[in-house]
């Protein structure tokens, strides 16, 4: 009987979002759990399951348009009677779908020890693997089905996936032999081919975080009055200090990285300078000042810059944020970011110190007033107690708001936060509390 797949909910406050892919059409035999969408909304990639298995009878979305949480994006002839029957009106559009072709048994494993087999997998199973991992396959054009592992549970690595794809997968037990792929040939770029006044081009569609990005950006850029204070820290001392204790960190699953440190100065700087951590209430024409401490912390993802915030950061330790911040760029990555991930803050961090360069001016993540950036560190001579020393220097880059911040208060703030990186130590002794 037919079943009507119905587009769940997004998330809280996503009223709509738009189709990437479309993973399946029309005469498709889809397990339980199968992705079918892709879907994007503002920050985030949301890949869509098929709750039930069968053939798919009908496809009603199309790769670029827009969907609503309800709407009916498929319909599918179901392969059991677990789903309630749907009425006739509601499929009357629907054209008939072809019929499953049969799939043979799974080969039966040979005489080895069964600790050391994979489970076979049953034909129609759903191949267990990651959203990554399907996400991988699909860009280099593997069936899932056809990727051997030598995983006891049967679940397929994005390790599979790329031996596989490069034709080096060697027969597994427990498991059908399958044909070796060729490796994949060089993608072609995303976009359409087209010809300028000047010679060929390729027109590549802004995909939503990018769309999303521009115009927050150019917002803030156009209705606020930016000025960009600059400042350098010598870190040499916390750097020694970050060597010592990286191991420990990484032993208990963080990565203690420079900006663990500075997120701590930074609740210490807003705690003496209030204006730093707010937003600006233009309606009511007022200046919110934060009381709690939620720093957005911008990452690198391929899709596009996107801002998880970081709550509560003044009740987290080091070795805490050590732990948390590689969790949530991750997470960033995967694109696995709810709409609450990336909503409360009140101040921004950027960094591109990993990716080189002396400063920059970063744009204000309106509706916040103020960002910092921080860029590669670089070994320079400093002059100290009457002679020339190599010294470890970090260069800072504060853009703020000239509405609500003056240029005084910029260079207080970025000298309080230079100053405690230079010597963190006693600012929290200072406080009678270590981080």
């Amino acid at each position: 009987m037919a079943f009507i797949f119905k587009l769940p909910e997004l998330g809280e406050n996503v009223s709509s979002a738009t189709v990437s892919r479309v993973l399946v059409s029309v005469g498709d035999t889809v397990a339980v759990n199968q992705t079918v969408l892709e879907v994007e909304t503002d920050k985030a990639l949301a890949e869509i399951p098929c709750p039930v298995a069968g053939v798919v009878k009908e496809v009603r979305v199309n790769a670029g348009g827009s969907v609503k949480a309800g709407m009916v994006v498929m319909v599918i002839e179901e392969s059991n009677a677990a789903a309630a029957p749907v009425s006739p009106k509601a499929l009357e559009s629907a054209p008939e779908a072809p019929s499953a072709s049969p799939k043979p048994p799974p080969a039966s494993a040979p005489s080895t020890p069964p600790s050391a087999l994979p489970k076979p997998r049953a034909a129609g199973a759903p191949v267990p693997a990651s959203p990554s991992v399907r996400r991988l396959a699909r860009e280099l054009g593997v069936d899932l089905n056809a990727v051997p592992t030598a995983d006891p549970t049967g679940r397929i690595t994005a390790h599979d996936v790329m031996a596989f794809a490069q034709g080096k997968t060697a027969v597994t037990p427990g498991i059908e032999p399958a044909q070796a792929a060729e490796a994949p040939t060089p993608a072609k770029p995303p976009g359409e081919e087209g010809q300028d006044a000047y010679g060929p081009v390729i027109y590549e569609p802004m995909n939503a975080i990018r769309r999303k990005t521009a115009e927050h950006l150019a917002h803030a850029w156009s209705s606020i009055p930016h000025v960009t204070h600059f400042e350098k820290a010598d870190i040499t001392e916390l750097e020694e200090a970050r060597r010592r204790h990286a191991k420990k960190m990484e032993a208990a699953g963080g990565r203690l990285t420079l900006i663990c440190f500075v997120l701590k100065v930074l609740v210490e700087a807003f705690r003496r300078f209030p204006k730093f951590n707010a937003t600006v209430d233009l309606e009511n024409q007022r200046l919110v000042l934060k009381r709690y401490y939620h720093i957005g912390v911008a990452v690198d993802t391929p899709a596009g810059l996107v801002v998880p915030v970081l709550r509560d950061v003044d009740k987290m330790s080091i070795a805490e944020l050590a732990v948390a911040l590689p969790a949530l760029a991750e997470k960033a990555r995967a694109r696995k970011l709810a709409l609450e991930d990336m909503q409360g803050g009140g101040f921004t961090v950027t960094n591109l110190g990993g990716l080189g360069g002396v400063g920059f001016t970063p744009i204000i993540n309106a509706p916040e007033v103020a960002i910092l950036g921080m860029s590669r560190s670089v070994i320079e001579p400093a002059y100290r107690e009457h002679a020339f020393a190599p010294r470890l220097m970090l260069p800072l880059s504060l853009s703020y708001d000239h509405r609500v911040i003056d240029g005084a208060d910029a260079a207080r703030f970025m000298r309080f936060v230079a100053e405690a990186l230079e010597n963190p130590w006693s600012m929290w002794l200072e406080k009678g509390n270590m981080p």
